[in-house]
């Protein structure tokens, strides 16, 4: 028995922050290369690949709200999956780029103009703002959070940029340019990295992290007329999208009405859990018990 509810999916405004990211990336990379200044073309680079990322995303979304199909039973929601994955990627060769320049600017410094670098990198911090608070409001979803990791990647630049431009003005110290360039890479490393965790542990069907496994089997388990629970998996569809499949071995199969409208209400008020198929089998009927890998047992502990 199944049950089936889909989420809708929010439409964060990939376009408006795609047109105003690319239109600052050539102001910067212009700035940046009559300042002579690194985190000014860094900054750049990053809202480039920004622009790419929200476009990469817009499609990702695009293709998430087709619905489900007899090719694509669960339709194509892990699209926004596979997008953020792609972006994280994206990241991992500009950080590198970044690191290799700035240790190139730390072994031969070079001077910057430091007043362009503070105007420019000022205006890119509030485009950078003003595009990191729309997507804020979708960060919830990966997709839009890969493409958000992007913006606040360049916000951080920005702001370097802006801190660089500000030291250089007031005491001449040009290798705060490089020094700051290699803290953004590592900050935008570390974010880039715990992405890429999350979205391999959806396609790899884990379990999602603010789910016990065994709290469910356990609490399954405790219905009245439930003997045993077995073979229950849990795994994200989305990170907004959680579903459940299980056998359930009951005393009366006469019961099973009352124990899948029980299970269907525990599921979703306890675990917000909607997507829910399971089996009910009489006692014996089974698995052979040795062929389980995971038992619930009613009142007793799990057995692998």
């Amino acid at each position: 028995m199944t049950a089936h509810r889909h989420r809708p999916l929010r439409k964060p405004a990939f376009a408006t922050a795609l047109g105003i990211t690319l239109a600052y990336a050539g102001v910067e990379l212009a700035g940046g290369l009559w300042s002579d200044s690194l985190a000014l073309v860094s900054d750049a680079g990053h809202m480039f690949s920004d622009a790419l990322a929200l476009a990469l995303a817009a499609v990702a979304a695009w293709f998430a709200r087709r619905p489900a199909g007899e090719r694509h039973s669960y339709g194509w929601a892990r699209a926004e999956v596979i997008g953020a994955m792609l972006n994280g990627l994206l990241m991992l060769p500009i950080i590198v780029l970044l690191v290799v320049e700035a240790v190139r600017r730390l072994m031969e410094p070079r001077p910057v103009i430091a007043a362009g670098v503070i105007v420019i990198a000022f205006f890119g911090l509030a485009i950078n703002g003003i595009v990191a608070y729309m997507l804020s409001r979708s960060a919830h979803n990966l997709n839009a959070r890969a493409a958000f990791i992007h913006v606040m990647g360049d916000l951080v630049s920005s702001l370097a940029a802006l801190i660089a431009g500000a030291v250089i003005y007031v005491t001449g110290w040009v290798l705060i340019d490089p020094i700051l360039s290699l803290v953004i890479a590592a900050l935008i490393l570390l974010t880039t990295l715990r992405l890429l965790r999350d979205t391999l542990h959806v396609l790899m069907e884990g379990v999602p992290a603010a789910i016990g496994l065994s709290e469910i089997g356990n609490t399954l388990a405790a219905i009245p007329g439930v003997v045993a629970v077995h073979d229950l998996h849990v795994w994200g569809i989305t990170p907004d999208s959680v579903a459940l499949s299980a056998h359930m071995e009951i005393e009366n199969l006469a019961d099973w009405p009352r124990i899948l409208a029980e299970s269907r209400r525990l599921l979703h008020d306890r675990f917000a859990i909607d997507h829910v198929t399971l089996q009910p089998e009489g006692v014996g009927t089974g698995i052979p018990r040795k062929a389980v890998v995971q038992l619930w047992p009613r009142g007793g502990r799990p057995r692998s």
